[in-house]
């Protein structure tokens, strides 16, 4: 009986390690641990959305530009014999940039020249002559006075002075035809001549030594530098309540955290742009600009309106 007792406890003690070895083998995954209710309410919190605030600011992003700025062409058709500006020089207003090959012109305009000057010396003869037929004339006036000469000959030296004066008047036409075309002659010359419009920097060449260019072709860009300015758009509602000479801050819209500026209102758009219900306004930097070049992007910060 004790051995049969003893065998029944040992397969009992063998079965029961592998039944449980079974049931946590077998048994689910156990759930997750549950999350206290001030993390669940923080967690709902910081899901929930944030509510929109309104910016004290408006900002418009628009170029930063400058008055003068332009493309200079050439103005008649030639050759560049001769290049004297590049890009990134500073230049002043009528500083030479090119040259076109101007031989032909100027030997047009030295023969011009020459028969401007024979015009000239052929109407001081002609005013010589005039003088002479008249001085005749008066004399011939005293003899018919005098009835020493017949009236035919008298008449004779009148219409004599007569027709010198209208020689003179053609002669002096001709001069002034001479002198107009010296003078169309010299500025063709000019064209020759390319000059920078106005004071500024050269921001790109399109020609090389040699080039031939026909007239209106580009040959450089030309930019100032100051005064800088930046041209934006405003929503409709702005009309009215932005005004000339009106302080606004700008910062460069790459960086708007580097540096900020002051411009002041130049102008402002009296109408509003059906096709975008906006208005334009124009400001002009001022201060020190260092930091901002023409064709730049910025952004013109303005109070916001509810």
């Amino acid at each position: 009986m004790k051995k049969f007792m003893s065998k029944s406890a040992n397969i009992f003690f063998i079965v029961l390690p592998l039944s449980f070895s079974i049931a946590c083998t077998s048994s689910p995954a156990s759930p997750p641990s549950t999350v206290s209710a001030a993390e669940a309410a923080a967690q709902s919190k910081s899901a929930a959305p944030a509510t929109p605030q309104m910016s004290d600011e408006f900002l418009a992003t628009g170029p930063i530009i400058v008055e003068n700025e332009v493309d200079v062409t050439a103005q008649r058709d030639g050759i560049i014999a001769k290049l004297t500006a590049e890009p990134g020089i500073a230049v002043r207003k009528g500083q030479l940039l090119a040259n076109l090959d101007d031989r032909q012109i100027s030997a047009d305009l030295e023969a011009a020249r020459a028969k401007t000057r024979s015009t000239e010396n052929d109407l001081k003869n002609w005013e010589a002559e005039a003088k002479v037929l008249d001085a005749d004339y008066a004399r011939a006036q005293k003899l018919w006075d005098a009835q020493i000469i017949p009236k035919e000959q008298l008449d004779h030296a009148k219409y004599k002075a007569e027709s010198d004066q209208w020689d003179v008047k053609r002669v002096s036409e001709l001069l002034t035809n001479a002198k107009a075309s010296e003078q169309s002659l010299q500025l063709e010359l000019e064209k020759t001549r390319i000059t920078a419009p106005f004071d500024g920097v050269v921001a790109r060449r399109y020609v090389r030594v040699g080039q031939s260019v026909v007239k209106n072709d580009r040959l450089f860009w030309v930019t100032a530098v100051a005064p800088l300015r930046i041209r934006v758009t405003l929503p409709e509602k702005f009309l009215g309540r932005v005004r000339q000479g009106t302080l606004v801050g700008v910062t460069p819209a790459e960086n708007p955290d580097s540096h900020s500026y002051r411009a002041k209102i130049l102008q402002v758009s009296p109408v509003v742009d059906p096709s975008s219900d906006t208005i334009e306004i124009l400001a002009e930097l001022t201060g020190n600009t260092a930091g901002l070049r023409p064709g730049m992007r910025a952004e013109l910060h303005l109070p916001n309106l509810p």
